[in-house]
């Protein structure tokens, strides 16, 4: 049984500690949060014990992963102290906001011999998973064009999120998703190029990507989060090929918290016309968390999202994020990993 401590009692911990619940080999022991209300009814509910303080949780409560669930700003500072504890850490997406930051994120956990896996959750979404299986086992052919969007309302979160130097703003918490998948079908990018525009407090909340990939693939990616309001939560992809075209289709609630409102299509055109696709009812977060549980049960790291990989993702986000503010297309530094002292 891998024993869970639940970094953050929001709705994303609430996600999580749903999801746990599902799974036979995982157990949530304890949450921590500063807002002793909250904390306490998710302890209530999920029946854990409730820490006011990390520190506290981490030396009297029993438990192998710390699973962070706090806002991106907060994350480098406890994947560092939960690694300084010993534990396993899974982190949710955005990691961070800088390489320079997810480096020594990373270098806490191989100092401390433990597993750190990033919850970049669409390597787990059941339609993105069948469209990059269809890919890779030659099914569309040839693939001459790529397309990505997330569009969204502003969440109605705290007022963390509405910052940039918190949450990265649209680029990083909703962009991200796309970038990451195309960047796990399509392996290294060569350079991007993005343009958008910032809101009043600096977020790039529109953008509209170009991804130049090392294979000679290109695609293209829509990010914004700052739709019109009553504007559906929507999830595109389209995947042309020589033999065929996927394309799905998700249109939710105000945001992704109304995902269980969700009208989802995926079709396949062909030359025998088109063809849907059964309804895949599998909970990618329970998927995800499933995996990540079992890869800490084996003693191994994930080889669906490595650290070194969401490193990789992480270049390509810095590079993005210089092309909106210079205006030009922008290579990727991959660099090389500055190691801890």
């Amino acid at each position: 049984m891998v024993k869970i401590a639940v970094i953050g009692a929001g709705f994303m911990g609430r996600t999580h500690a749903e999801a746990y619940s599902r799974i036979e080999l995982a157990q949530v022991a304890a949450v921590c949060d500063r807002d002793k209300a909250l904390g306490e009814k998710f302890a209530e509910d999920f029946g854990c014990s409730f820490y006011e303080d990390f520190d506290t949780m981490a030396a009297e409560c029993e438990f192998e992963v710390a699973d962070i669930c706090l806002p991106t700003f907060l994350h480098e500072t406890f994947t560092v102290r939960a690694a300084e504890h010993g534990k396993h850490i899974f982190c949710e997406k955005p990691a961070t906001l800088s390489v320079e930051s997810l480096d020594r994120m990373i270098g806490a956990a191989e100092k401390a011999g433990v597993n750190l896996m990033i919850g970049q959750v669409v390597r787990f979404w059941p339609e993105y998973r069948t469209a990059k299986q269809m890919r890779d086992n030659g099914e569309l052919g040839e693939l001459n064009y790529a397309y990505g969007a997330r569009l969204s309302e502003h969440p109605a979160w705290s007022e963390w999120y509405r910052r940039p130097e918190n949450s990265g703003g649209g680029l990083f918490d909703l962009h991200l998703h796309d970038i990451d998948f195309f960047c796990w079908m399509f392996g290294e990018v060569e350079s991007v190029f993005a343009s958008g525009k910032k809101n009043e407090l600096g977020c790039w909340n529109f953008v509209n990507s170009t991804l130049n990939f090392q294979s000679g693939q290109s695609a293209s990616v829509q990010g914004v989060i700052e739709m019109t309001k009553g504007y559906p939560f929507t999830m595109e992809l389209r995947l042309t090929g020589s033999k065929a075209t996927y394309e799905y289709i998700m249109k939710a609630g105000a945001n992704l918290e109304d995902v269980a409102s969700a009208r989802r299509d995926t079709r396949v055109y062909g030359q025998d016309g088109a063809r849907i696709l059964p309804l895949d009812e599998t909970d990618a977060y329970e998927t995800e968390l499933r995996h990540f549980v079992a890869c800490i049960s084996e003693h191994r790291e994930s080889e669906i999202i490595p650290a070194a990989s969401a490193r990789k993702v992480m270049c390509v986000m810095e590079a993005l994020k210089t092309s909106l503010e210079t205006g030009k297309q922008v290579a990727v530094d991959y660099g090389k990993r500055q190691l801890l002292v």
